[in-house]
């Protein structure tokens, strides 16, 4: 029984421009749009805001993890499902943990494809939100100084500004200079809220893992 979903803008992403055009016509022939890329820059170059990456895992247990980890550092995240044939147990789970939604053999009929769409479909928008606000945060905290990063290191940890100031060998006035500059580049109000920007952030370091 063949499973109905929603159309659904397919990125495609393969070196080998047969398989590309293979997937292609597929997800024409599923009722869906394709765009087609030869490798992450060329993805990130036309930055698609939404619909779903599917995309060969080239080097096998290593492409899809890359490729997620450009995505992230660049800010923009889309679900991907990695395809591989056949797919290897190792590179499924690394995958997964770096964050891919499915790992698929190499489709060759509607019906496996529309069930890969539609269950990625529907885990990605709360996927999406949450990665969202990940990389959002990693950027912001890129614009810290390195004083600044390790002030919200330590104010992430629980530190008062006597206790960064006697660890980082600074006075109290000091700490609180750098700590009113990374609020402001960071776009917090409070302090809990640079924290939780801190937080959001250092989830995203098993992606790169």
């Amino acid at each position: 029984m063949s499973v109905m979903v929603d159309r659904v803008t397919l990125h495609i992403l393969d070196g080998d421009s047969a398989r590309r055009a293979q997937l292609a016509r597929l997800a024409f022939a599923a009722g869906h749009h394709a765009e087609i890329y030869a490798n992450a820059e060329e993805l990130l170059a036309h930055a698609p805001s939404g619909g779903l990456v599917l995309a060969q895992d080239e080097p096998v247990g290593e492409g899809i993890p890359r490729l997620i980890s450009v995505m992230m550092q660049a800010g923009h995240w889309l679900p991907v499902i990695a395809i591989a044939e056949p797919p290897q147990t190792a590179a499924v789970v690394r995958a997964i943990k770096a964050g891919a939604l499915d790992y698929l053999a190499m489709p060759t009929q509607i019906g496996p494809l529309n069930e890969a769409v539609a269950r990625a479909s529907r885990e990605a928008e709360a996927y999406r939100a949450q990665r969202a606000r990940a990389a959002e945060a990693r950027q912001r905290i890129a614009r810290l100084s390195l004083r600044e990063r390790e002030v919200l290191d330590r104010l992430a940890e629980g530190q008062s500004n006597k206790a960064i100031a006697r660890e980082l060998d600074i006075s109290p006035r000091t700490v609180e200079i750098h700590r009113m500059k990374m609020m402001g580049k960071l776009g917090a109000r409070h302090a809990a809220e640079a924290v939780r920007l801190r937080i959001e952030a250092t989830g995203l370091d098993d992606v790169a893992a």
